[in-house]
């Protein structure tokens, strides 16, 4: 148990670490907006494919061919559903700067990034309870670590929705304490965890591939800044495999 608290306490700082990191990209050129939205678009790309879709295919065994692909258009529906309560959300969340296309996009990415926390917790809880400690260590280490660029792309769609600095901060907290929960409830009830695992892994994903697809890619071609996002989404796409490589 011991090591679960701190387990938490690492992926709650990592998340902090990476907040504070995205304040600094209040006020940037569109250019850079755009360089950095394509990395995003790489970290959460490579965080779907080798930290979601390919664990959800190895604890899936022979249910992978249809229980992983029904996990990934299920949470692309969910986030299609979440994208038609926009205006309702968006308001609670505090976007107050009344671009509708700014607010959609920070909603979007929030929630996946937040959906995306939670099966990833469990994941790490599941590890501890197997009773292996050095895969547990392995396995949350990297968790912990994705944490950070994670929580950096958060923050600059919030601030651009017309999210105060606090809102934002707590807005980022809440999505890093989604992924505290997971932990617990991972170690708790691994059994459950790990029947439930393999569909809420690949559901996350669905979640992440629909924002980069619908929403973060076009978004970063509108402005000539085509290209330079482009190599910026593989320079994210390789630095989250370098996270999660180790």
């Amino acid at each position: 148990m011991t090591y679960v608290l701190i387990t938490a306490a690492g992926i709650a700082l990592c998340s902090l670490v990476g907040a504070v990191i995205g304040f600094l990209f209040e006020n940037i050129p569109p250019a850079v907006e755009d360089a950095l939205s394509g990395a995003a678009a790489g970290i959460m790309l490579c965080a779907a494919i080798l930290g979601l879709v390919v664990p959800s295919m190895e604890f899936s065994a022979e249910r992978a061919l249809w229980l992983t692909p029904m996990g990934i258009f299920c949470g692309a529906f969910f986030l299609s559903g979440i994208n038609l309560l926009g205006p309702c959300l968006t308001g609670s969340m505090g976007m107050k700067n009344g671009d509708d296309a700014a607010n959609r996009h920070a909603l979007l990415f929030v929630a996946a990034i937040a959906i995306h926390h939670f099966p990833e917790g469990i994941a790490a809880g599941v590890s501890f309870g197997t009773g292996d400690l050095s895969d547990a260590v392995t396995v949350t280490s990297g968790i912990a670590f994705q944490n950070i660029p994670e929580a950096m792309i958060i923050i600059p769609p919030l601030l651009k929705a017309g999210t105060g600095r606090k809102r934002a901060a707590i807005v980022a907290f809440i999505s890093g304490a989604v992924e505290v929960a997971g932990v617990f409830c991972g170690y708790y009830a691994i059994t459950l965890s790990c029947g439930i695992l393999p569909f809420a892994l690949a559901f996350a994903a669905g979640t992440m591939l629909y924002v980069i697809v619908d929403d973060m890619v076009p978004q970063t071609h509108v402005r000539g800044s085509g290209r330079l996002s482009t190599y910026a989404m593989l320079l994210g796409f390789c630095l989250m495999l370098f996270s999660v490589a180790n």
